[in-house]
Order: structure tokens, then C-alpha cells, then sequence
């Protein structure tokens, strides 16, 4: 259901650039978990970071499904114009804390041979994405966008 206000330009942009984004998390997602280490060879990982994923303890999987698949329907609900994407992007958020959390404080993942800048970075990067989508939600549902 869209608001009552006019959509501006910029929600179809941040609803498009959102959904390729969190479209390739998702993606992402599935060839983690369907396709394995042949997934990360063809990524380019090498062996200490494939056993590390491979070594993701079980109950990591709800904030990785919360973080990636809510962030996925959040920008769905955006271009949608639904309230909703302010709840879709809120859980998103508490999925990217918890990997953040995880993977720079309780777990850290190994240095990749390349360099550990990239990988050392993703995670915030991925963090303030999605508190950033949240905080745009929810200022277009302020302002009668979203309805």
C-alpha cells in the first residue's frame, strides 16, 4: 500500500541500489550454503578462510538469515512503498550487528593472503548499509511515503 505523499526520486534510486545490493547478499547466501567450498574456491578464498566459514557455529545462521533476507524484503517493501520496510530493515540491522559482533570481537575470521584491508572493513561497511536503509525507511515513512 503506498502513502499519501508523492514518492520522491531518490526512493526509487535507494529502493533499486538496495535491492541490487542486498539482491547479491542473498545470492550470497544461497551459494554459501548449497554450494560450499566450491563456492569459496571459485571465490577465491583460501583454505584457513573456507575452514573458518565451514566452522560458523549453528545458531550464527539466525542472525545471518535475519540480516541478509530481511534486508532483501526490506528493499522489496521499499519499492513497494510499504511501512513494512522499516521492520524488514530493523531486523536486518540486528542480524548485521550480531556478524559484526562475531566477526570482529568473538571470532575473527583469519587474514586473507591479499591483504586483510577488504575483508577487515566488509563488515562495518555492511553495518552502516543497513542502518542507513533503516534510518531511510523510516524517514520516508515520517513523511507519509510509506504507507
Amino acid at each position: 500500500m503506498a502513502g499519501t505523499a508523492k514518492a520522491p526520486w531518490h526512493l526509487w534510486l535507494v529502493g533499486v541500489v538496495a535491492l541490487l545490493w542486498n539482491g547479491f547478499g542473498g545470492y550470497d547466501f544461497i551459494m554459501t550454503t548449497t554450494q560450499g567450498e566450491k563456492y569459496f574456491r571459485a571465490s577465491g578464498f583460501d583454505q584457513g578462510m573456507i575452514d573458518y566459514y565451514n566452522a560458523m557455529p549453528t545458531w550464527m545462521y539466525g542472525p545471518w538469515v535475519l540480516g541478509v533476507w530481511g534486508a532483501v524484503l526490506g528493499s522489496i517493501l521499499l519499492l513497494a512503498r510499504s511501512r513494512w520496510a522499516v521492520h524488514a530493515f530493523g531486523l536486518s540491522v540486528i542480524g548485521a550487528v550480531f556478524g559484526l559482533i562475531y566477526g570482529k570481537f568473538i571470532n575473527p575470521p583469519p587474514a586473507p593472503p591479499a591483504g586483510p584491508e577488504a575483508m577487515a572493513v566488509m563488515p562495518w561497511i555492511i553495518t552502516a548499509i543497513a542502518v542507513f536503509l533503516l534510518w531511510y525507511a523510516w524517514t520516508m515513512r515520517k513523511k507519509g511515503v510509506l504507507g
